[in-house]
């Protein structure tokens, strides 16, 4: 929920900086800037979100509003209006025998099209991303909205195949080839928990112990999340475990940040200002 918390604010600035080199990100993260970016005005703050019962919950749905945490996303101003311009580059892209990853779709749009702004794009992080033509890394992808949209478009043969976005094995090859190309040290913070910091992480020993190519460890790894360690725990692994997989070496300056990353995260991008 990072974009809808509105993440863009502080790293938008951090990307034009050039502090942020590349981002793994969950395919929600990366659509959810992008709706911010043209619906803004038509969300809704819901300050008392703790207390919504099942039926309050109804009627955000009758009403097209989709909720993340304590703000409601239009379905019709932000994602049906996202998928009318996007259905027009995925069937050029058919049509061209093109196949391209999520995001890069996304800053074609951003960049080319003339879609209609409702918030500032100098907040937008995913704009500070297409400006820069940042790497970009959406592993799942599929279980995202768009990534749901472009499945039924398959499902009523609107489209003839998925084949037009590249999934998450070429995610993986390209961060392979983003990793390898820079000899210069290079970090990674890791923000909450789930697949993206899983998979952006997995690609050193990927290359050391599956391909046989030697590259360097990350050379330092930090963490914002609030999970815990325990055996049903989700992504709550300690830094330290990362060592045994080769993801980490025992000299490697590791950290972990135990807090809300929506407060802590923009903390660390001003610091860096």
């Amino acid at each position: 929920a990072m974009s809808t918390a509105e993440i863009g604010r502080t790293l938008a600035p951090a990307i034009r900086a050039q502090r942020v080199h590349a981002i793994c990100c969950t395919g929600a993260n990366l659509e959810e800037d992008l709706f911010s970016l043209v619906a803004r005005s038509h969300y809704e703050s819901i300050a008392d979100w703790r207390e919504l019962t099942a039926n309050d919950e109804v009627a955000l749905r009758e009403r097209g509003m989709n909720r993340v945490t304590d703000v409601a996303i239009p379905e019709e101003e932000a994602v049906r209006r996202i998928e009318g311009a996007l259905m027009s580059l995925w069937e050029d892209a058919e049509a061209a025998g093109d196949r391209r990853f999520p995001h890069e779709y996304l800053y074609d749009l951003l960049l080319h099209s003339e879609l209609e702004f409702d918030a500032d794009p100098n907040e937008s992080w995913l704009m500070a991303a297409a400006d820069a033509n940042l790497p970009i890394f959406t592993p799942g992808w599929e279980d995202s909205t768009l990534g749901n949209i472009l499945a039924a478009r398959v499902l009523d043969c609107s489209l003839k195949g998925v084949g037009i976005v590249r999934g998450g094995l070429e995610a993986m090859q390209a961060l392979a080839d983003w990793y390898r190309e820079d000899d210069s040290p290079t970090g990674l913070l890791q923000v909450g928990g789930g697949i993206a910091g899983d998979f952006a992480i997995s690609v050193v020993p990927m290359l050391r112990q599956d391909a046989k190519v030697d590259v360097p460890l990350w050379a330092w790894f930090a963490q914002i999340s609030e999970s815990r360690p325990s055996y049903g725990g989700y992504s709550g692994a300690p830094p330290n475990e990362k060592i045994s997989w080769e993801k980490l070496s025992a000299d490697t300056p590791r950290f972990v940040i135990e807090s809300d990353a929506t407060i802590v995260l923009p903390l660390l991008l001003a610091a860096l200002e």
